[in-house]
């Protein structure tokens, strides 16, 4: 008994008719499917911002604010905070430093009403935890790179909880114990030539 003769008809019949239809059934079927959004946790890690007015993202941060001047904090301001954050961090470092990244200020447990630091915030008593920077010391040290051009990045994170740390705390520290409390964070970007 031959059977080829008829297998060939119904692989034809595959081939022509059903192949293409379950193929624009699935095509039909897989666009029909919803769109995932974002998840709340992913657009609010781009929901705030941070900015100075003494200079813009990528641009040269003014002498005033390093050695080369009055060696004070600059002025910044951040918002679009997550309504329920309940703390802020912000850490200024210097990743472009010889020795690997040199840490220039630590603040902690900043109050979420809180919009803003006025220029020279680091001198003032504050109410806010001021870690210990790469000189062994809290608050602010302004850029003083000893060559070339560095990038110092400002990042300004909103937690969900404030941070339990002790006095002498350093910019690890701090970073340890927001790690799982970040509900959002952004980050300002300056440049510095020592003169």
């Amino acid at each position: 008994m031959n059977t080829s003769g008829s297998t060939r008809p119904l692989t034809l019949i595959l081939k022509r008719y059903v192949l293409p239809a379950l193929g624009l059934f699935l095509l039909l079927g897989c666009s029909a499917l919803p769109t995932p959004t974002p998840s709340a946790e992913v657009s609010s890690l781009t929901s705030v911002s941070l900015t100075s007015p003494a200079f813009a993202d990528g641009e040269a941060i003014p002498p005033k604010y390093t050695c080369d001047g009055e060696d004070i904090s600059p002025p910044l301001s951040w918002q679009g905070v997550p309504e329920d954050a309940a703390s802020l961090v912000l850490i200024m470092d210097d990743p472009d430093a010889p020795g690997g990244t040199w840490v220039h200020w630590v603040l902690y447990n900043i109050p979420p009403a809180l919009s803003s630091l006025p220029e020279n915030a680091a001198a003032g008593a504050v109410a806010f935890g001021q870690g210990y920077n790469s000189w062994q010391r809290p608050g602010f040290g302004g850029p003083c790179p000893p060559s070339g051009t560095h990038r110092y990045f400002f990042t300004l994170y909103a937690l969900d909880s404030p941070l339990s740390l002790p006095e002498n705390a350093t910019k690890e520290d701090v970073e340890n114990a927001l790690a799982g409390h970040i509900l959002a964070q952004t980050q300002l970007m300056g440049t510095y030539t020592h003169r």
